[in-house]
């Protein structure tokens, strides 16, 4: 195995971890690294070897992401009943119900203010890198996460509808 094998080897977990972030089911986000994977592997003679491989990874995956959402054209649908590998230690209900919601939120935003609050929040990425990796100006990163942002607090604190309760007499 090659040195260059071996550095994408090694990147494997994040790369899962962003991929889910961006699909939202884990044999989808499988799928998704294993074609990066494909594709980083075809093409390492452009990894230009003065960054890091990772955030070339992070971007060969975005663009087979994109790539594959530009062909489906449709909005795919999420299930929330598949929450395997998400929590490593049983949860109250309360924190598995807080994580259904945030997981439901961050897939109902746009996939660009998504993956840009994956890249940040989630795989600690630096704005300038973000911002290299989904190839785009830190001033378009910093909005999208702003939007994003903005658009999760709205989704995730509005309060749930309920019926009104009635008085028993």
């Amino acid at each position: 195995m090659d040195e260059v094998k071996w550095l994408m080897a090694r990147e494997i977990p994040r790369l899962r971890r962003y991929a889910r972030s961006l699909t939202g089911d884990s044999d989808a986000a499988d799928d998704l690294v294993q074609d990066c994977l494909e594709r980083a592997i075809r093409k390492r003679h452009l990894w230009r070897r003065h960054g890091s491989i990772r955030n070339w990874l992070y971007r060969v995956l975005y663009n087979v992401f994109l790539n594959r959402i530009q062909g489906e054209r449709s909005r795919r649908h999420v299930s929330l009943d598949r929450a395997d590998g998400v929590l490593t230690t049983p949860a109250r209900q309360e924190q598995e119900i807080d994580c259904k919601d945030i997981v439901a939120a961050m897939q109902a935003l746009p996939d660009e203010q998504r993956a840009a609050i994956a890249l940040t929040a989630l795989e600690g990425l630096s704005y300038d890198e973000a911002a290299e990796v989904l190839d785009v100006p830190i001033g378009t990163l910093r909005s999208r996460l702003f939007r994003g942002r903005d658009k999760l607090r709205e989704l995730y604190e509005e309060p749930p509808v309920r019926a009104p309760l009635r008085r028993v007499k």
